[in-house]
Formats: C-alpha cells, structure tokens, sequence
C-alpha cells in the first residue's frame, strides 16, 4: 500500500512538473515570438512569468530541489521586471538583482561540489578572467558613469560561469550563455552597433542558460541525494 501511495504521489508530481515546463516554455516562445514581431505588450506581459514559471517547475519535480535555486531565479525576476524600466536606477537595481542571482549559483554550485577538482577549476578560471579582461577593456571607453557597476557584475557573471562548468558541461554551457547574454547587453550600454533582431539573442541566450543551469542543480542535487541514500544502505548495522 505505500509503495502504490508512493508512486502515485510521484506521478502526480512528475506531471505538475511536466506542465509548469510545458507553461515556462510556452511563455518563452511567445515572449521571444513579440520580440521578433515587435508585440510590446505581450512581451512586458510574459517577462515577469518566465522565471517563476521555471522555479515552480524546478521545486515541483519528484525528487529534492537546492535550497538556492528558487531564490535565484526569484532574484533573476526582479531583475527582468525592474530592466523594463528605462531609467539609471532602475537599471542599477536590476543589476543588483542579478548579483544575488549570481551569488546564490555561485554558492549552490560550490555546495554541490562544483570546485573539488582544482586543477579544471584553476584552469578554467583562467580562460574566463581573460575574457573577461579583455570585453572589459573593449567597453570601458563607451561605459560612462557605468563603468565600475558592470566591472563588479561581470566579475560575479564569470564566478557562476566558472563554478557552473565545474559543475558538468549541461551547466558549463548554462554559465557560458549567460555570460554572452550578458555581454550582448554591456555592447548595447557601451553603444557598440546592435545585431539583426539583437534584444531576441539576448533573451533567447538568457531563457537557455537558467533553464540549463537549473535543470544541472536539480540533477547535481538527485545525484547527490542517491548517493547519500546507497552510503545509508551499505553502512553496516552497529
């Protein structure tokens, strides 16, 4: 009987989660469809949903979900919410938004154990400091009263890159996105000439690396979690 009530919660689960997903990819086809269609309302609308929508997904699956993953991407909504706003500030605040975002990552990931292996993180951390050097100095000239504000944000957009790809290559490329999303925004504040259809890469890049960097914490997480539960079975009873 508990292993019917077992399986019947977890179906009952794995199909609110499947349709929280279905919700989040939806809205994100429509939010990128009013991009390329210059649909401005539609686009203000489904900003905000899209990452609660994917934090619901990330916290109703079967098994557990990190502490931090949630609260990132709640940070990462006040951050879409507040950059539909064109003013400084409130630029300014989404920004800080978006740090908190990164700072819960780049804690969660290293709970996971994204930083055991200090050779690859070494290694890496070297190939995205200078890439980090190097954009960096690229749009400095064109960054104003922005400069120092973009410099310490980056500096924590790289750390969840780092951490991230310490993480595996699902999450490596989450970070990787991330970044270049990112980087597409800095070459717009530093009015470098814009790409074709240039806000749709930037959201399009954005939407891939959360959903690949939540659903590598969701896995570090169960693997963690089956992990713990073979050492419990194999320990010899005292």
């Amino acid at each position: 009987m508990l292993t019917t009530l077992t399986s019947t919660v977890g179906h009952r689960l794995a199909g609110r989660a499947k349709g929280l997903f279905t919700a989040f990819a939806a809205t994100s086809a429509a939010h990128l469809g009013s991009l390329l269609t210059d649909a401005t309302r539609v686009e203000q609308a489904t900003k905000p949903a899209l990452m609660p929508l994917l934090a619901a997904h990330a916290v109703s699956g079967e098994g557990p979900a990190p502490r931090l993953l949630a609260p990132a991407l709640l940070a990462s909504t006040a951050g879409d919410v507040l950059l539909q706003f064109s003013t400084e500030p409130a630029f300014l605040a989404g920004m800080g938004a978006f740090a908190a975002a990164h700072i819960c990552y780049i804690v969660m990931f290293a709970r996971q154990g994204a930083l055991t292996d200090r050779r690859r993180t070494v290694l890496v951390g070297c190939a995205y400091a200078a890439t980090w050097v190097v954009m960096l100095g690229l749009l400095w000239p064109g960054l104003g009263k922005l400069q120092l504000p973009v410099a310490g944000y980056s500096l924590l957009l790289a750390g969840t890159a780092v951490t991230a790809a310490g993480l595996g290559l699902r999450a490596g490329l989450g970070g990787g996105l991330f970044l270049l999303s990112d980087t597409l925004i800095a070459t717009r504040l530093a009015n470098w000439r814009a790409l074709p259809g240039h806000e749709f890469w930037i959201m399009s890049t954005y939407l891939a690396a959360q959903y690949l960097l939540a659903t590598a914490a969701l896995k570090a997480e169960a693997g963690a979690g089956a992990g713990a539960g073979a050492e419990a079975r194999d320990e010899p009873a005292r």
